[in-house]
């Protein structure tokens, strides 16, 4: 245990952003470089070691959470980094991107705030990059065997780390112009500068995985060309298919999916452009969706220049504190405010949009509302609330509804799908054909990158068992395991 008494010691201290005014003047992290080492070893000290240890079980990585607040706590962070990497490929990533359920079931958080376990978390990560103890980790010997991983987001990332570890050939193909996916493309750097993929990326390289960029699996390659050059595929593909909000005047310009809009925001911070095609700037915008795609826009939106941001949501507010529906130590749903909110903008919640209106351009020019509410378990209209407001860019970020279905992957490979139109898969990850099996949220559905990154690890070893018929890989989840998140 770190210190008996660190809980009743110190109280919980998260790490410091910049001022709102400087940050929106940059895509830097909001972040203030440095602020959490003075601290971490005081927050660490409040972790109880519980007899269990719920935050083991919040985390589907199932993190060694209590090992490493320790060793964070006494300083030794070489002990730190082994515990952390024990579980997890990439702690830098979810440190930055997690929402954290861990902490939501962190036993301390009962009746008092909980262990900062997010921030103890990238601190060692960080101070273990900046140290250079971070190393390639190459197999001893190689299998023989070749594997082909499509999709570079996290779940194929870690999978294809695990199976390059245990000796396998792998090859990761991604279809964008670089490695990522929606950690390059969906997550603005603002939120996670990108120098953090990169510097894995090249560690993987070290190792002997193979990365293949622009090329999409059913168009450029056709799947059962794919299957006959390797010994096994994973598909980690993602659920890419944004879903649509079909309203009269959907077809005005202006109106794009979240997906359209971010990633043209990254590509100009990696030099691609100059300024964006579709740019917020002097702009009334308005965001629909109130999950972190679409505070990603809202904050995008603030550094472009935007003359307003609003962003709607069709559910009501959600509360300051648990509901008696999500007791602890289950995930809930509560009020958020993001960096990206503190920054401005409004938020209006149980509004639904009726249409949209332009001008004589076809461009998008006034977004029409009406308040919506709940009965009987029914969502009905409040009639006499119908307003319109000024929206010349619209971002749809209400979610993913599944694999993407029209490059042809799906049906050149025979693939099964279950009843949500998920890729359907066995308690290995093996998909209905032999030798191709399938991680993230192309087969459990839009998820979190805890859940992306263990399905990876868990496909890893079902694709190891497959081709030396053993694996020694850990596999922290199976497909219907659900732990104490949805």
């Amino acid at each position: 245990m770190a210190d008996p008494k660190g809980f009743l010691n110190h109280g919980r201290e998260v790490a410091r952003t910049r001022p709102v005014e400087e940050r929106v003047r940059d895509w830097n992290e909001v972040y203030v470089p440095g602020s959490l080492l003075p601290i971490i070893s005081k927050q660490a000290s409040r972790c109880m070691d519980c007899g269990i240890p719920f935050c083991h079980n919040g985390c589907p990585l199932g993190n060694l959470i209590p090992e490493w607040n320790d060793y964070a706590y006494r300083e030794d962070w070489s002990a730190a980094l082994e515990r952390l990497h024990a579980t997890n490929n990439f702690p830098e990533f979810t440190g930055r991107l997690c929402p954290a359920p861990c902490e939501s079931a962190c036993v301390l958080g009962i009746n008092q705030p909980a262990v900062t376990i997010k921030n103890v978390e990238v601190s060692i990560i960080d101070k273990a990059w900046d140290s250079g103890d971070v190393a390639p980790q190459a197999p001893e010997r190689l299998s023989g065997k070749t594997v082909a991983v499509v999709g570079s987001g996290p779940a194929g990332l870690a999978a294809a780390q695990q199976l390059t570890r245990a000796g396998h050939t792998v090859a990761v193909y991604e279809r964008a112009d670089r490695i990522g996916g929606l950690l390059r493309y969906g997550i603005p750097e603002f939120k996670m500068e990108k120098r953090h993929i990169n510097r894995r990326i090249e560690q993987m390289r070290a190792e002997g995985t193979r990365f293949r960029t622009g090329i999409e699996i059913g168009r450029d390659m056709k799947a059962t060309d794919l299957r006959k050059r390797y010994d096994a595929v994973v598909i980690a593909a993602g659920s890419t298919v944004s879903r649509d909000l079909p309203v009269p005047g959907r077809e005005l310009n202006g109106i794009h999916f979240a997906m359209e809009y971010l990633p043209l925001a990254n590509k100009v911070q990696e030099g691609d452009y100059v300024s964006p095609p579709i740019t917020a700037e002097g702009k009334h915008v308005v965001v629909i969706g109130g999950g972190d795609t679409g505070a990603d826009c809202v904050g995008t939106a603030h550094r472009q220049g935007a003359a307003s941001v609003t962003q709607l949501e069709i559910m009501p507010r959600p509360g300051d504190e648990r509901n008696a529906g999500q007791p602890w130590p289950t995930f809930p749903m509560l009020y958020k405010v993001t960096s990206a909110h503190e920054e401005g903008g409004e938020r209006v919640y149980s509004v639904s949009t009726t249409h949209f209106e332009g001008d004589e351009d076809g461009n998008v020019q006034w977004l029409h509302l009406v308040e919506v509410e709940f009965v009987d378990g029914k969502l009905n209209q409040k009639p006499g609330t119908e307003r319109k407001i000024p929206a010349q860019l619209v971002t749809l970020a209400m979610g993913f509804t599944g694999i993407d279905q029209e490059n042809g992957m799906v049906s050149q490979f025979g693939l099964d799908l279950d009843e949500r139109g998920n890729v359907a898969r066995d308690g290995d990850f093996q998909t209905s054909v032999p030798g191709v099996f399938v991680a993230g949220d192309a087969g459990r559905g839009q998820s979190l990158i805890v859940w992306a990154i263990a399905e990876g690890r868990s496909a890893a070893r079902g694709v190891d068992r497959f081709l030396t018929g053993a694996s020694d890989l850990p596999a922290p989840i199976r497909p219907t395991d659900r732990a104490l998140v949805v």
